[in-house]
């Protein structure tokens, strides 16, 4: 069932009708033979939680082939965040979200649970495994296409800098994204992970914020709704050419406009204005793409 979040930016945006139909995706419900073989096959996927302090953040979580184990209500991730990772030693017992996503094939499936640490995985590492509490798949829409490189050896780990503010070289990456990664988090069902896509540049510096065009979608609105009962966000932002990532943590609200009255592709007269509190920027050798596809678009 929806949230009241959700409910609310609904009737606002006038699709209450529309989104009504789809209330069976979000209908509570484990991992089926076919979702967990799907997610058995990815590389990458991305959490939102909250550090041991309470600001929420988005991470990346990388691995071979098989390092997402999923079936009914447990998804195991064998996998842990490097040391300066915002979201390393997160504590467990609280509600997250997950999206593995397949740039090559433009498909996506969003995980939501609860997060438990287990100790001793392969390589001696911690596990991380999602009590799952639903799971459902999001169309292609926005995703851009392409390969990322296979994993680098042992060694070549993620490395972090925490920084003062939004810098120039920060607010580059920024500008040049066409993909980002949204955390949003409801008060009752905790936190949940999505993916923006658009054409390079539909992510906007603003002084010291940010903020972006709300795309037509799914009609759902699971991260407007969220940011209605929460204004907790966070933001991953990656930088395909080089592997560079960008994680910012902050508040972030919905501004309504009327449609056609902003930027060309401001279409549904909604966008989303976010202030960074705190900002790490990253390098994970393992989110360096080696091909990209023509545009998956915008408006």
């Amino acid at each position: 069932m929806f949230h009241e979040g959700e409910l609310a930016v609904q009737e606002r945006a006038g699709v209450r009708l529309e989104a009504a139909r789809l209330t069976g995706m979000l209908a509570p419900g484990g991992l089926s033979r076919g979702a967990g073989g799907w997610l058995a096959e990815r590389t990458l996927a991305v959490l939102t939680g909250r550090d041991r302090a309470g600001r929420l953040w988005a991470s990346a979580l990388t691995g071979p082939p098989g390092f997402l184990d999923g079936a009914g209500q447990r998804l195991r991730v064998d996998a842990a965040f490097a040391p300066g990772d915002p979201l390393h030693d997160l504590p467990g017992g609280q509600r997250v979200g997950l999206i593995a996503i397949d740039f090559a094939t433009r498909r996506r499936m969003r995980v939501n649970g609860t997060l438990f640490t287990e100790e001793a995985g392969r390589d001696g590492r911690d596990e991380l495994t999602v009590e799952v509490a639903e799971a459902f798949g999001n169309c292609p829409q926005y995703i851009q296409p392409r390969r990322l490189a296979p994993a680098r050896a042992a060694g070549a780990g993620p490395m972090f800098t925490s920084l003062p503010v939004l810098t120039p070289a920060a607010a580059a990456t920024v500008a040049g994204a066409d993909t980002f990664f949204l955390g949003t988090a409801h008060p009752g069902r905790g936190a949940d992970a999505s993916h923006r896509g658009g054409p390079r540049g539909f992510l906007r510096v603003d002084g010291d914020d940010l903020w972006w065009p709300d795309y037509p979608g799914n009609n759902m609105f699971n991260s407007l709704g969220n940011l209605a009962t929460d204004p907790s966000a966070a933001l991953l932002v990656p930088d395909f050419a080089t592997g560079r990532t960008l994680h910012l943590s902050g508040t972030a609200t919905v501004e309504w406009t009327e449609p056609g009255t902003g930027a060309p592709d401001e279409v549904t007269g909604r966008r989303v204005r976010f202030h960074p509190t705190a900002v790490v920027a990253g390098e994970h050798p393992a989110l360096v793409a080696v091909h990209t596809g023509p545009p998956g678009g915008g408006p």
